[in-house]
């Protein structure tokens, strides 16, 4: 890994850290996912910096940002997409839904109904969208990043386990400790702060930094540990349903983008 991606990533994820203030674990283990090519479930309540998390990031890396309300009157044309007719053009033409953002806020994913949930599980593991019958890209990098409430359980429709083995991590950021919850009352607006933060990387940057997540080296007894793992969730002593080799895969990529950012090039 050359010192320029080192200090990049570095300045990454101190930039977030002055938003999401005492959150520095948290905030790393997103930069982490997002350089693993996964997508992100953060379980908490409202008003610990979900949506400021989301937005930060996106800004610091100079990313396309939309945010989607949840609701179980959301549609799958309201989050994709769709073609519209224009008499000026006698044509259908196609308006691109807040899905064709590079990175995309679900909020309380869990309120839209199994038919919404679906279009975006396409989304998130295709990296593409069928509309009427055709199929449209996603930008590159494109990362989801949805949130919900784990105490409110009214009116929700809980994920089902295809939608939340899409997500590569799932993680609580929680409230504050009291030196950084004095911070936050203190400071200025968090919103505020978003607005004067400058990139640290570009699109382009990010890519080329996922694609030197891949080149991280897994030594053999490593891959040994990993399968052990894996295997004893499938004794049926401890869990339901063993791990997938998909789960797997997961681990690892998660491990290499977190040695990454610890300026190794071998997972320890």
């Amino acid at each position: 890994m050359s010192s320029s991606l080192a200090s990049q990533l570095t300045r990454l994820t101190d930039q977030i850290s002055t938003i999401i203030v005492g959150k520095r674990p948290q905030v790393r283990d997103c930069v982490a996912c997002l350089l693993a090519g996964g997508h992100l479930l953060i379980e908490d309540v409202p008003g610990v910096g979900k949506t400021t998390l989301a937005h930060a990031l996106a800004v610091s890396l100079g990313l396309r940002f939309s945010r989607t309300q949840f609701t179980a009157d959301l549609m799958p044309s309201d989050l994709i997409g769709v073609s519209v007719y224009e008499r000026s053009k006698e044509a259908f033409v196609f308006h691109p839904g807040p899905v064709f953002a590079q990175v995309l806020l679900a909020d309380e994913i869990n309120r839209a109904g199994p038919k919404t949930q679906s279009a975006l599980l396409e989304a998130m593991e295709e990296h593409q969208v069928t509309v009427e019958g055709e199929t449209r890209a996603l930008p590159r990098p494109f990362f989801v990043i949805a949130t919900q409430n784990p105490t409110d359980q009214l009116g929700t429709y809980p994920l089902p386990e295809s939608q939340l083995d899409r997500f590569l991590m799932c993680l609580t950021l929680g409230y504050p400790d009291k030196a950084s919850e004095r911070a936050l009352l203190a400071g200025t607006d968090r919103r505020e702060a978003i607005q004067g933060l400058q990139a640290v990387m570009s699109p382009e940057d990010l890519v080329a930094a996922q694609q030197e997540v891949l080149k991280v080296h897994a030594s053999d007894a490593l891959l040994d540990y990993l399968q052990s793992l894996i295997a004893a969730t499938r004794s049926g002593a401890w869990f339901v349903d063993g791990l997938s080799p998909r789960a797997g895969i997961a681990v690892l990529r998660a491990a290499k983008a977190h040695a990454l950012l610890d300026e190794r090039d071998y997972v320890a």
